[in-house]
C-alpha cells in the first residue's frame, strides 16, 4: 500500500509499504484498535514544520505528516466499531499519511451522516478550538483579538461569536484571508501591513485593548509581543498556534508587568470536543464551507503541500482525496 514520506525538507514521496496487521483481542477493559482507510484529508498548519524539515530527528519519516481525516473502518479487534463504520480518526503525532494504518478506537469518533464529506473533516480542527476556548472563563461581551487568520483563526472567529463576544477583531497580512474571516464571524479586520494593529484596536476599544489575544500564529513568526501590547491590563492571552521550542526576544517583564494570563492548550477530548465540533457543523450552527478552497488527489499530495506552503490561490484549506475516497 501507499504512504507518505519526507526524504528532505518540502519534498514529499509515496512509497510502498506492507499493510497494517491487527494483533489479537486486547484484555479486558482496554480499548481495541482499528485498521484505518482514510477517504479525505486536509492539511493544518502543524504539519508545516515537517514538511519545512523543521524537525530534524523525523526525516525521513514514514507517515508524516497528516493528521485531519475521515474514512472507513475495515478492521477491528475491540467493540465501538465495526468494519464499514465511517468514522473522524486522528493519528497520533500526525504520523496519517498511510492508505491505511492501525490507531486505537479511542482516538476516532462516528461521523454525522448529515454532514458533507469536506465539512466532516473539519470538525477535527473545529475540535481543538472548542478544547481550547473550553479553558477560558465565559466570553460574553469580551473584546476578543485573533492574531493570524488561517483556517484555525478563522475557526476561532466562528467560535467566538458562537460565544457571545462583542468584538471579534483580526488581524493577518492577507488580504483575501481578511476577507473570508468578515463572513467567518470578525466584526472588524486589521492588515498589518496597512496598519498598525496596536493603534486600530486601541481605537476600536476605546483605548482599553482587547480583553482576550488569541495568538493563531504559531512558529511562523514571533508575535507574542504584539500580542502582549493588543492585550489590556489583567487580560488574557490564548495561545493557540504551535509554538517553537524557544521564542527569541520574548518581553517577558512586560508581559508580566501587565498581570496577563496566558493559557497554552493541545491534545482535545475525543469524548467531547470532536463529538461537539461534528454536532454544530451537522446543525448549522458554523458554516464551513467559506474554508473549503482546493482538492487534490493523493498522486498530487507534493502540489497540495506547496500550495498550502506558499497561500497562494486563496487557499485555506487544501483536501487531499484518497484512492479508496475517489472510487
Amino acid at each position: 500500500m501507499l504512504a507518505g514520506q519526507i526524504s528532505i525538507p518540502r519534498k514529499v514521496e509515496l512509497i510502498d509499504i506492507p499493510e497494517p496487521t491487527l494483533d489479537s483481542a486486547p484484555g479486558s477493559g482496554e480499548p481495541g484498535d482499528i485498521i484505518f482507510q482514510p477517504e479525505l484529508a486536509c492539511l493544518c498548519g502543524s504539519d508545516m514544520p515537517f514538511f519545512q524539515g523543521g524537525y530534524p530527528e523525523c526525516v525521513p519519516q514514514v507517515g508524516h505528516s497528516l493528521h485531519e481525516m475521515i474514512g472507513t473502518v475495515v478492521d477491528t479487534n475491540g467493540k465501538r466499531f465495526k468494519p464499514g463504520d465511517r468514522v473522524l480518526a486522528v493519528p497520533v503525532f500526525q504520523v496519517g499519511l498511510f492508505e491505511r494504518y492501525r490507531v486505537t478506537e479511542a482516538r476516532a469518533i462516528p461521523l454525522d451522516p448529515r454532514v458533507p464529506d469536506d465539512h466532516a473533516v473539519l470538525a477535527q480542527p473545529l475540535g481543538t478550538v472548542i478544547y481550547a476556548l473550553r479553558k477560558l472563563p465565559n466570553l460574553l461581551d469580551w473584546n476578543v483579538v485573533v492574531v493570524g487568520q488561517g483556517p484555525m483563526g478563522q475557526l476561532l472567529c466562528a467560535t467566538l461569536r458562537n460565544l457571545g463576544a462583542r468584538q471579534i477583531i483580526v488581524v493577518d497580512r492577507v488580504d483575501y484571508r481578511l476577507e473570508v474571516s468578515r463572513r467567518m464571524g470578525a466584526t472588524a479586520v486589521i492588515n498589518a501591513e496597512k496598519q498598525d494593529p496596536v493603534e486600530a484596536v486601541s481605537e476600536l476599544t476605546g483605548g482599553v485593548m482587547a480583553d482576550l489575544v488569541i495568538e493563531a500564529v504559531g512558529h511562523g513568526e514571533q508575535v507574542f509581543n504584539l500580542c502582549t501590547d493588543l492585550c489590556r491590563e489583567h487580560g488574557r492571552i490564548l495561545f493557540f498556534g504551535v509554538p517553537p521550542a524557544t521564542i527569541d526576544g520574548l518581553r517577558w517583564l512586560d508581559l508580566f508587568m501587565k498581570n496577563i494570563n496566558v493559557q497554552t492548550t493541545v491534545n482535545p477530548d475525543f469524548e467531547r470536543d470532536f463529538p461537539l465540533a461534528m454536532q454544530w457543523i451537522a446543525e448549522g450552527r458554523i458554516d464551513v464551507s467559506p474554508l473549503v478552497t482546493h482538492r487534490y488527489p493523493l498522486a498530487q499530495i507534493q502540489e497540495a503541500f506547496e500550495l498550502y506552503e506558499q497561500r497562494r490561490d486563496g487557499a485555506l484549506k487544501v483536501f487531499v482525496d484518497f484512492p479508496s475516497g475517489q472510487k
